[in-house]
């Protein structure tokens, strides 16, 4: 994942502490190869590095998986030996759908398990446990309450609609800066100084897309040439003069 950052990601990380969502789980994510990406949530567990932490990580993971099973009105079903099913192992998805050739999270847990608890720790025994804990949070009705709790929703969620409009820098414009996506929405987001683009007030921007957060801010995505082809940028709307 460090060297494809840009190219590929999961929804959420999980490890002994921490459920940390990164993504709108409404959208695709790019961690688990054709077909996966477009039909699952997914999320990659951190490595730890002792009994109690791995112990921790693997609870968390099967809170997190029952959440989402709950949230989308969906049951546990392993899909490990039909290739039909609910919750999917990265090597499930290589044998049933294809796209990859990634068996995680086997190696991962077999290690684990034998190092901090004497056996090899199975996706079925994990299976098992997000069953369980499934079950719980239908009797005790806390699937929406404390679990939410815990997923820490580290990025702004964002909404993007197309457009084809032409506005002006404002008065006021050096006091933001351009990024390669709106601020953050994601890992990794980049800016840019204005200078870079040699502007000043009043210089014309073309605008393609316009992504509204939920606080109701609206950002647009702009470049400074008629050619569709020419470098983009994000920028917040107070930027820009929208009134021509």
């Amino acid at each position: 994942m460090k060297k494809n950052y840009s190219a590929a990601f999961v929804h959420t990380f999980v490890d002994a502490s921490r459920i940390i969502n990164i993504a709108n789980t409404n959208y695709l994510a790019w961690g688990a190869g054709y077909p996966a990406n477009a039909r699952y949530v997914q999320f990659e567990q951190v490595r730890v590095h002792s009994k109690s932490a791995f112990a921790h990580e693997i609870a968390n993971a099967a809170y997190y998986t029952a959440y989402i099973l709950n949230q989308y009105g969906l049951t546990p079903n392993d899909a490990a030996y039909d290739g039909k099913g609910t919750v999917w192992s990265h090597g499930a998805v290589s044998k049933y759908l294809g796209g990859t050739n990634h068996t995680d999270p086997t190696a991962y847990y077999s290690s684990m398990g034998k190092t901090y608890f004497g056996a090899s720790y199975t996706f079925a025994q994990f299976y098992q446990l997000v069953k369980t804990t499934y079950d719980n949070l239908q009797t005790s009705g806390s699937a929406h309450g404390a679990i939410t709790s815990s997923v820490k929703k580290s990025y702004d969620q964002v909404s993007y609609a197309s457009a084809d409009s032409q506005a002006l820098l404002g008065d006021n414009y050096k006091s933001y800066r351009l990024y390669n996506h709106v601020k953050n929405s994601r890992a990794n987001v980049k800016k840019y100084a204005w200078s870079s683009v040699a502007a000043k007030v009043g210089k014309k921007v073309y605008i393609d897309n316009i992504g509204t957060k939920d606080n109701g801010h609206d950002w647009y995505r702009i470049r400074f040439s008629s050619d569709t082809n020419a470098k983009k940028y994000w920028v917040y709307g107070a930027a820009l003069n929208l009134e021509q």
